[in-house]
């Protein structure tokens, strides 16, 4: 599978179920894998690409809603849409509580369906995009150097190039040096950008 193409994984006991949501995401373009259970799922090897579970509540063996639960330990963020002929209040309820984008009753509208699961496939195409930037982030603050980094986190403090000079014990021409490295290197347009990075970073002292 192309790592970049969206995927949709449909985990359902009912051979007619799989095969009807497959057809339905191949006429609209859009890709799929079927297995028959959570534990299929589980053992199989995942696209790297945007994608999303469309899972059965019922399952033998792990139920859907325990396989929710371990995805969830497991921190992967895949957005899952239940489908089941089965609903109820509570259940519906702790589904979408523990994090669910849609739950949907048999028999469910098939353009419901493909709403929920474009939804679902924008919202971890968002969360892949952010966590790519972040990556891309991390390793531009990992270039720095040790004086940069400790000039950075004084700068987005909010202290002036002064007081970063006088607490660092350099001259402030020295500070001013590492601070256009900084701004270069983390490829800052401005000092609220940089901020931004920071907050991003999640670094310790930032303003």
């Amino acid at each position: 599978m192309d790592q970049d193409s969206p995927t949709v994984f449909i985990v359902d006991d009912d051979a007619s179920v799989r095969h009807s949501i497959e057809d339905l995401l191949e006429s609209v373009g859009l890709q799929s894998k079927c297995f028959a259970s959570a534990q299929e799922f589980l053992s199989s090897e995942h696209s790297s690409g945007p994608s999303c579970l469309v899972l059965d509540v019922r399952l033998p063996g792990i139920s859907g809603l325990d396989l929710q639960r371990e995805l969830s330990k497991a921190a992967s963020r895949i957005p899952i849409i239940f489908i089941t002929g089965h609903a109820d209040i509570p259940m519906t309820v702790k589904a979408m509580k523990s994090g669910a984008v849609e739950f949907l009753t048999k028999p469910f509208r098939e353009q419901d369906l493909l709403d929920a699961i474009q939804r679902s496939l924008a919202r971890d195409r968002e969360r892949r995009d952010k966590q790519r930037a972040l990556h891309a982030l991390e390793e531009r603050y990992a270039a720095l150097t040790a004086r940069e980094r400790d000039v950075m986190g004084l700068v987005v403090s909010g202290m002036p190039n002064k007081q970063i000079a006088s607490a660092l014990r350099a001259s402030e021409t020295t500070v001013k040096i590492h601070r256009g490295h900084v701004m270069r290197k983390m490829q800052a347009k401005s000092l609220p950008d940089l901020v931004r990075m920071a907050e991003k970073l999640e670094l310790p002292g930032r303003a």
